[in-house]
């Protein structure tokens, strides 16, 4: 059996002409919602977009590979990043690293790419680790990269890549193609045609020693925004992760040919799916803002102290609603003063109220927004 990269054709992918140019137009469309949709929102609700984006894809593109991280250290470490308040907690250093690399990904998406910068990603995505011989630069080992599942007497090898020794030539020739292929380069390819194949050709590269996929996401995300000539805000990592395995998937199905039709949709796919979230992200930033204008001055200390807590928890609030115990958890009162605030935020509009007894829980009642889709 043969990898993509052993055929005689490669780098040189190929696809159905046309076979994504609906998904393309799409992309266009709803960045262009996104963009509209961005301006309905008042500047610290833009900063706070944009600080919860990349701080969920850092803990999200990390979670992909395994690793878990705390959400709330990665997010400190992004507000410092970009000279923002911060709490004044402990960052460990795993979490320093990738918000740095997802912020220096934002504020450097228009300039091209070099071994220099995929170095420096690498070098800030590794702080603190000791395990690796290969920090901030490729590798060098002798022995072949493989990505293997199972037992090791019977391992299942999903991918093997090149050899150490060819990794050079091999990276400089995929960042010749990728500076090229951008809308300002002398072979441009559409948006998402260029990122899948941006990720699809790194990971098969897999020229670090340890986080390929993170800095493949990352140039994917780097190929969009140049497309947009801005940020892309888009939530790619987290898409990713609530499929994780189909993702894996999809990368082992087209790791053996040049013909990667099937990827570019998935891919495309993918890309559509974090736009439409970050979408809905943003519509629900409005319709908060909506509903602390409509309620101000109403809420005493633990209320509002409690519904800027559910606010915190994003779109999908607290798993299975508030209940009176999370209230008592956060505000330190007693069950019965617990109870009547709950039902003023009913009676004011703020929460919705559904089940009975210990099956009551509370939902923000916010006005939906519909942008332009």
């Amino acid at each position: 059996m043969k990898w993509n990269w052993q055929q005689k054709d490669w780098p040189n992918f190929s696809w159905e002409e046309g076979a994504i140019d609906e998904l393309e137009n799409r992309f266009i469309h709803q960045a262009g919602v996104l963009a509209g949709a961005l301006r309905h929102l008042e500047e610290e609700d833009k900063t706070s977009l944009t600080i919860e984006l990349i701080s969920a894809e850092a803990v999200k593109t990390s979670e992909i590979e395994g690793e878990i991280l705390s959400r709330d250290s990665v997010q400190s470490s992004v507000r410092r990043n970009f000279g923002l308040d911060a709490d004044i907690r402990r960052v460990p250093l795993a979490e320093q690293g990738i918000a740095e690399m997802m912020v220096d990904l934002y504020r450097t998406c228009d300039a091209p790419l070099s071994h220099k910068k995929l170095y420096s990603w690498h070098k800030m995505l590794t702080k603190g680790r000791s395990d690796l011989s290969d920090v901030g630069r490729y590798r060098t080992h002798e022995e072949p990269m493989q990505v293997i599942s199972g037992a090791i007497y019977a391992p299942n090898i999903h991918f093997e890549a090149p050899l150490s020794s060819y990794m050079h030539d091999e990276m400089s020739r995929f960042i010749e193609w990728f500076n090229s292929s951008a809308s300002s380069g002398g072979r441009p390819l559409t948006a998402l045609v260029r990122a899948g194949i941006a990720h699809l050709y790194f990971v098969c590269i897999h020229p670090f020693e340890d986080g390929n996929g993170r800095i493949g996401r990352a140039i994917s995300e780097k190929a969009l925004s140049q497309s947009l000539g801005q940020p892309t805000l888009i939530a790619l990592s987290q898409t990713i992760q609530s499929n994780r395995k189909a993702y894996y998937r999809n990368l082992e199905l087209n790791n053996k040919d040049m013909e990667i039709t099937d990827w570019l949709r998935y891919f495309a796919e993918i890309v559509l799916e974090a736009q439409h979230y970050s979408l809905r992200l943003i519509d629900f930033l409005i319709a908060k803002t909506r509903l602390y204008d409509r309620l101000r001055g109403q809420f005493n200390a633990r209320q509002e102290k409690v519904i800027a807590r559910i606010f915190r928890e994003g779109l999908g609030g607290f798993k299975g609603g508030l209940s009176a115990e999370n209230y008592i958890s956060i505000t330190g009162i007693s069950r019965a003063t617990a109870t009547r605030d709950l039902h003023d935020l009913v009676e004011k509009g703020a929460l919705i109220r559904t089940g009975e007894r210990r099956q009551t829980r509370y939902w923000l009642k916010i006005e939906e927004v519909v942008l332009t889709r």
